[in-house]
């Protein structure tokens, strides 16, 4: 599992590293001292565990979470046993740890993480490649079935590891595939590929600020290199 450390403590964040060292699943990515520098890390790149103090300066853990339209999981970490009950209203969360924190402690917290990382695959459509397009239709392949998926109504596709996210309309689908062999049965017309890891539908943006659009409720970071062509798109006033 893929992890970042956000503690304003120095020595907080030290021994969170060094607890993980103790579980080889564990990649610890980045460590911040804020919840600000972190943000930024996350509008670039994914991560599957977040390990988060709650009172930082300014911005705390809360807040922090509330930013996140897709937050992966987290793993609170506080001196503060009061906010339990308030952490436990957001899903994403999946243990709170007491400091100073014990192995056995965070070992039953890992565990807890993968648990509900494993559901979270099992519930999610299981797909295994992209097939060829016809006209605007597009079909995928999932548990030997040919799902069809109207091409217009994709308005996003995101790069995870071996796999890619096709957010449509409806419903979204994760499939075995990657970025490059979906571009290629996509129509240059609609689609446009504005990041390493994402692809988005042109006619479906909302809005654009700086390096970024927002497609439905997803901020999408647009890359140096490919703003230009994505400008060169538009129907400019």
């Amino acid at each position: 599992m893929n992890c970042i450390i956000i503690d304003d403590e120095a020595t907080a964040r030290a021994i969170i590293s060094q607890l993980c060292t103790n579980i080889p699943s564990l990649n610890i990515l980045e460590e911040f001292p804020n919840a600000i520098e972190a943000i930024k890390y996350l509008n670039q790149n994914n991560v599957d565990l977040i390990f988060l103090d709650i009172h930082m300066p300014d911005f705390t853990g809360f807040d922090f979470i509330q930013t996140l339209k897709n937050p992966p999981k987290i793993i609170l970490t506080t001196s503060d046993a009061n906010f339990a009950i308030e952490a436990f209203e957001y899903d994403c969360i999946v243990d709170y740890l007491v400091k100073p924190i014990t192995l056995p402690r965070f070992e039953k917290a890992i565990q807890k993480a993968k648990a509900t990382t494993s559901e979270t695959v099992k519930n999610t459509e299981p797909a295994d490649a992209v097939e060829t397009a016809s006209g605007n239709d597009l079909y995928i392949n999932i548990d030997r079935r040919l799902i069809k998926l109207d091409i217009p109504s994709i308005y996003l596709i995101e790069a995870k590891g071996d796999y890619i996210n096709v957010k449509t309309e409806e419903k979204n689908y994760t499939v075995h595939s990657t970025l490059k062999k979906i571009e290629e049965k996509l129509p240059d017309s609609l689609f446009l590929k504005v990041h390493r890891s994402y692809i988005i539908n042109i006619k479906k943006i909302i809005d654009i600020e700086d390096n970024s659009v927002l497609i439905k409720k997803d901020v999408i970071p647009v890359s140096r290199s490919n703003r230009p062509e994505l400008m060169k798109r538009l129907n400019l006033l």
